[in-house]
């Protein structure tokens, strides 16, 4: 530009020089005593330029600026056309009216693409098309000439209009833009990768090669579009490629929007991907600067969240408040997707919980079987109790009429467990998961599936033998009695330290039985036998109805009772509470039925002891009001 503008002041400055000559007469300009011999002006280019209109050369211009300026002009409006054009066939009639080049030809077939999808039109007689074959061949006998951008552009038209992937001119498209991989900026490298992603071409070698390049490019990367697109669509098929841009959107993160938080959560939770640093980032940055969500972006969060475990209980209340409002006007999808999620986080909301229960009541017709089992399996978890518990169990009741018959067996078995967890298992229920023909269908299969299933149904025939006073059969034969809960991978620290504490309660190791399996499904953690002055007693001396396989035969003494000690581990609660799952509620209720005094031992009191004879006094402190408690009871 500088060159030009130099070039330009010299021609003007030339002219003003040369200028007023020409009007001054030659007689003058020639020495006294000189004769002036008029000369013919050689036809040298030089005459062509003394003899160019002044309005010419005056203004700094050149034969070869004027053509390239009527090729610029030429090529402006040719792209105006091309914008313009609202259907195929007045795209198609430029190739016939102008001479035009590979990059023309290219922005023509592009905008016969987005037309196409605009006005979704068949793309295949548009390809096969003589007119469409010549752009083509104009394209490709010069694609090297095709700018970067309108090459990018260029491959997607050829994909979106199916465009043949053997044919020469395609390859040699494909082949150009290997080629010029790293000439591409990081956004058409993300383009690009983004296109073929969507499109399903996970195998292709450019694919492979895009990916490459933008692991080794990352740095480059800028503003969070780029990168919540990455997360979402590309980051699954490069963990390396994920893991930079986990650290970029960590770098970013005080600048995303609500929808750009939803979108990487997501993402995150569809590759299971839980990166604590950033989710706590963009918590953070979510309650801070961000009043207001919608609805989508609400659900979202909290079905991410709950996917990926991650717990951040101010994200929870704000959600469970912004949701609430919103109950009367969601649809049954979105209500049992929500209510699941919070469930699944172990976070119990009063108000919110209510709300959904009285959805339920409200919109019974609209509510599926389905969708009920779900509300019912989240309660169940949760141990929520409605307020109007009576008619809403009522409607259950009414709705699972007839219906039971139709679900599927591990489904049937949540739902009669989880009314069992809420005390609300009637006779019908029990009765068609303890059929022999309903359990016949898992004995023998070892799977884990198969396992915990196996587990559930015993919990239920507890609940009818212990809980269920009318219910007159049928029950679980003896051998599918002797199963147990899943064992931890490791001994806890809580476990291992009520076993040690134990021994100054107990006074000797015949006075104890540990991690004692019961026909009901539940372990016992330690079990003991105090007389009538709570004095120990040898346990294995005596009848253990409870256990699979009973060690003693003598009956316990008049005034002895049995006690089981519990302990509650951190996930037994519900998140940030002092409330048990409804899992462990049932598990405490069976126990003491079978005639025990449960003396619990929750972690948020034992493990605050450091020293052995503060738990062992804890323990017997919390035995003696156990027993005061069943006494008085």
């Amino acid at each position: 530009m500088a060159a030009r503008l130099v070039r330009r002041c010299c021609w003007r400055h030339f002219g003003s020089l040369i200028s007023p000559s020409s009007a001054v007469p030659a007689s003058l300009l020639v020495p006294a005593g000189k004769v002036a011999v008029a000369r013919a002006l050689p036809p040298a280019p030089l005459a062509s330029f003394h003899t160019s209109s002044p309005s010419s050369w005056a203004d700094g211009f050149s034969v070869k600026e004027l053509a390239e300026d009527n090729r610029s002009q030429e090529y402006k409006l040719i792209g105006d056309l091309v914008e313009t054009a609202t259907s195929p066939q007045e795209l198609l009639q430029l190739a016939e009216l102008h001479p035009l080049t590979s990059n023309q030809a290219s922005l023509i077939i592009t905008q016969l693409s987005r037309l196409a999808a605009e006005k979704k039109l068949e793309t295949e007689s548009i390809v096969l098309d003589k007119r469409f074959q010549q752009l083509v061949s104009i394209m490709d006998s010069q694609i090297s000439h095709v700018w970067n951008n309108t090459l990018v552009s260029l491959l997607k038209s050829l994909y979106s209009l199916r465009m043949d992937r053997n044919s020469r001119e395609m390859q040699s498209v494909e082949q150009e833009v290997l080629w010029r991989l790293r000439r591409f900026t990081f956004k058409h490298l993300a383009s690009l990768a983004e296109f073929l992603v969507v499109r399903q071409e996970k195998e292709s070698q450019l694919l492979n090669e895009i990916i490459k390049k933008l692991e080794l490019r990352w740095t480059e990367l800028e503003g969070t579009r780029t990168v919540v697109m990455l997360m979402g669509r590309v980051g699954h098929i490069s963990p390396a490629l994920m893991d930079r841009l986990e650290d970029k959107a960590l770098e970013l993160a005080e600048q995303f929007n609500p929808d750009d938080i939803r979108k990487i959560t997501l993402a995150l939770a569809y590759q299971n991907r839980r990166c604590v640093p950033l989710l706590r980032a963009m918590s953070y940055h979510l309650i801070q600067k961000h009043s207001e969500l919608s609805l989508n972006v609400l659900m979202d969060l909290i079905f991410a969240y709950g996917k990926l475990n991650f717990h951040q209980p101010q994200v929870f209340q704000k959600i469970a408040t912004d949701l609430q409002p919103h109950i009367p006007t969601m649809t049954p999808v979105e209500v049992t997707r929500c209510i699941r999620s919070f469930a699944l986080l172990k976070w119990l909301s009063l108000p919110l919980f209510e709300a959904i229960a009285q959805y339920a009541l409200d919109n019974t017709k609209q509510l599926s079987v389905t969708h009920l089992c779900s509300i019912i399996l989240s309660f169940a978890r949760l141990n929520f109790q409605p307020s109007g518990s009576e008619d809403f169990f009522n409607m259950v009741h009414e709705a699972l009429q007839g219906q039971l018959h139709s679900l599927e067996p591990h489904l049937l078995t949540d739902l009669v467990w989880s009314l069992c967890v809420l005390q609300q298992a009637k006779a019908p229920y029990l009765q068609q998961v303890l059929a022999p023909d309903f359990h016949a269908q898992i004995q023998g299969d070892q799977s884990l599936k198969a396992r915990n299933l196996q587990l559930k149904l015993v919990h239920i025939n507890a609940a009818a033998k212990l809980e269920s006073p009318d219910y007159r059969g049928p029950f679980l034969p003896p051998e599918m009695l002797n199963v147990a809960e899943p064992a931890g991978e490791k001994v806890t620290l809580l476990q291992s330290s009520l076993r040690e504490a134990l021994v100054g309660v107990l006074g000797s190791q015949d006075n104890g039985r540990f991690d004692a399996r019961t026909i009901y499904g539940w372990q016992i953690d330690a079990e003991m036998v105090v007389n009538s002055e709570n004095k120990p007693l040898p346990v294995k001396n005596f009848a253990a109805p409870h256990l699979p396989c009973p060690e003693g035969t003598n009956l316990l003494p008049s005034g002895a009772r049995r006690i089981a000690f519990l302990r509650w581990e951190f996930p037994n609660f519900s998140n940030r509470s002092k409330d048990l799952l409804g899992r462990f509620v049932m598990a405490r209720r069976h126990i003491q039925a079978a005639g025990f005094v449960v003396v619990d031992v929750p972690h948020y009191e034992f493990l605050d002891l450091k020293a052995e004879r503060q738990r062992t006094a804890y323990l017997k402190d919390k035995l003696n009001k156990a027993l005061a408690t069943e006494m008085a009871s």
